[in-house]
């Protein structure tokens, strides 16, 4: 097994675009690491030069303790499973799952029984003898995954695997894969637009913007402690409300004043903006829709319903307040009505601060 290292990772293609912007990314050995972020960001081109199957501009790529930037992919001992999962019509599941072997020279004799062994812990043992037009999508992809387990490789590379999936089968995969890697203790590196995946699989998630790495941590750091703006607004759904507001102080207390109300600031984010002389700046102010409860008439921020979403055991609840909207997170069981008005109250000790210029978190 090997750990990934990019070191000031960049890729500018031909036309001038710069995908990836100097990136340094160490990925543990055995580790489950995610890159997430919007199109665009740069995610797939990261993970194609460490398979070898983009030219690195600039920088230096590690596998193991071997520099890899000028190793051909076939060399570098990993195996990559693609959203389309790219399997041989032609030839039938054991075939397809061969293929890589017998390229590789295997004897027979291993090759059945690796493919056996895989198609085990697959469950697709039935289906060996099948090309892949007689298989559901789902059967596919275990396939696509058993021709990558059958190679043994060091790191395993995932491209959005489940996104052709329907939900249901997509939920079912993401707690196999959770299995595989914890059956095989090798490196995972996968690729996806959906946080969903990224929060429940990864061991550690990468956040891509830009060609830029916005902030590396572990599932629940990244959702309690996002790094800035973007990521708080990516992770997380519904996403984070924004308000903007100043930072004052009054009777020894920090206080941010937002459209006309003020909020008390515990002592920890009162510690870190008095640290930051933030005192007196316009700040954004960051809450996540659970963080906001609905209380009792006037007791709170009055505020007026404009839609609400059932969600089995959840109610989101979209309020207007001065013109802009926002969301809650309420139990399902709460009757509310559109244009009723009721109030809100914040949890202060959830309250997220940024900085208004850098966007960057003030609190951690």
């Amino acid at each position: 097994m090997a750990k990934v290292s990019l070191k000031n990772i960049t890729k500018i293609y031909d036309n001038g675009f710069q995908a990836v912007k100097g990136i340094d990314l160490e990925i543990k050995d055995k580790e489950f690491m995610i890159l997430v972020g919007p199109s665009g960001c740069g995610k797939t081109t990261t993970l194609r030069m460490i398979a070898g199957l983009e030219e690195i501009s600039k920088g230096e790529m590690s596998i193991g303790d071997v520099v890899v930037n000028n190793v051909a992919p076939k060399d570098r001992n990993i195996a990559m499973v693609f959203q389309n999962y790219a399997l041989y019509p032609h030839m039938s599941v054991y075939d397809n799952m061969a293929f890589g072997l017998k390229l590789q020279k295997t004897p027979k004799d291993e090759i059945k029984e690796r493919i056996e062994k895989t198609a085990k812990i697959l469950d697709i043992e039935q289906l060996l003898t099948r090309k892949p037009k007689q298989l559901s999508g789902g059967q596919r992809q275990r396939v696509a995954l058993g021709r990558a387990i059958v190679r043994k490789p060091e790191v395993f590379l995932m491209d959005e695997p489940l996104s052709n999936l329907d939900a249901k089968l997509r939920v079912q995969m993401r707690a196999e894969l959770i299995k595989l890697h914890n059956d095989l203790q090798t490196t995972f590196v996968y690729v996806t637009h959906d946080q969903t995946e990224a929060m429940t699989m990864g061991s550690r998630i990468c956040v891509m913007n830009d060609g830029i790495i916005q902030q590396v941590a572990e599932p629940k750091v990244i959702y309690n402690h996002p790094a800035n703006m973007f990521v708080a607004s990516f992770i997380g759904a519904p996403q984070m409300n924004f308000l903007h507001g100043t930072l004052t102080e009054k009777a020894g207390k920090i206080v941010t004043a937002i459209d006309g109300f003020e909020v008390v600031l515990n002592e920890a984010a009162a510690a870190k903006v008095k640290a930051g002389n933030y005192i007196g700046k316009e700040v954004v102010v960051g809450v996540r829709p659970e963080d906001i409860k609905i209380v009792g008439a006037n007791e709170g921020l009055n505020v007026k319903v404009e839609v609400t979403e059932l969600l089995g055991s959840d109610l989101n609840v979209y309020f207007s307040f001065k013109g802009r909207q926002y969301i809650a997170k309420a139990d399902a069981h709460v009757e509310l009505q559109f244009n009723q008005i009721i109030s809100v109250a914040f949890d202060m000790d959830k309250l997220h601060l940024f900085d208004k210029e850098s966007e960057k978190s003030i609190l951690y």
